[in-house]
Order: C-alpha cells, then sequence, then structure tokens
C-alpha cells in the first residue's frame, strides 16, 4: 500500500474542508503530530481512526484508498454513472461530449 498516496489524500481532503491538523486531530482524539504522521505516509492510522477521519471529512473510502482498491475502477465508474443518470439529458450529453474529447487526448498520447 502506497501510504504517502494515502496520507496526501487524506491532508487534500482536511484542506478542502478548511480543518487544520489540529482540529482534525481534535475531532478523533489524536495529536496533530499524529495527524502529521498519517499525512506524512509515515504510520498507517487502526481502521477505526481512519474510518473517524473519513466520517469527519465527509469523504468516502474509494477516493481516499483509489490506487489501492481493485475495485475501485468498478466503483468509480458506478459512481460517474449514478451521477450522470441524476442529470438531465442535455447536461448529460454535454458532460458525455467533453468525456470523449479527453478520451481522445488521453488516447493520441499512448
Amino acid at each position: 500500500m502506497d501510504r504517502k498516496a494515502v496520507g496526501l489524500r487524506i491532508k487534500q481532503a482536511r484542506e478542502a474542508k478548511g480543518l487544520t491538523q489540529e482540529q482534525l486531530a481534535e475531532k478523533v482524539a489524536l495529536s496533530a503530530s499524529h495527524i502529521s504522521v498519517i499525512e506524512r505516509g509515515m504510520k498507517t492510522p487502526r481502521l477505526e481512526t481512519f474510518v473517524d477521519i473519513l466520517n469527519i471529512l465527509k469523504v468516502d473510502a474509494n477516493s481516499i484508498l483509489t490506487d489501492v482498491l481493485v475495485v475501485s475502477n468498478q466503483i468509480s465508474s458506478s459512481l460517474l454513472h449514478e451521477k450522470l443518470s441524476a442529470l438531465p439529458e442535455m447536461e448529460q450529453k454535454k458532460i458525455l461530449k467533453v468525456l470523449d474529447a479527453l478520451i481522445q487526448a488521453a488516447s493520441e498520447k499512448i
């Protein structure tokens, strides 16, 4: 498992919520230095702590463990489908055109 990548995504999620390490630490009953160690990928949090962090940051485990989970691509596809389905048809078509362009550009780089 790439602990540094996982820690970085936790840090990014924390910063996106506008929380400091101290504020997150207080909410999960840890020290700010322990949060720092997790975010730098030096330690993996216990499962209970990991779940607490995710709940406080309001992020799902898949987004944090994206390169660790084998099924994350399937889950991402499912989430994408779910989000697209919630949009009006015209918006869906616009987004699909953008996706087509991105896929085309990515395939040209290969």
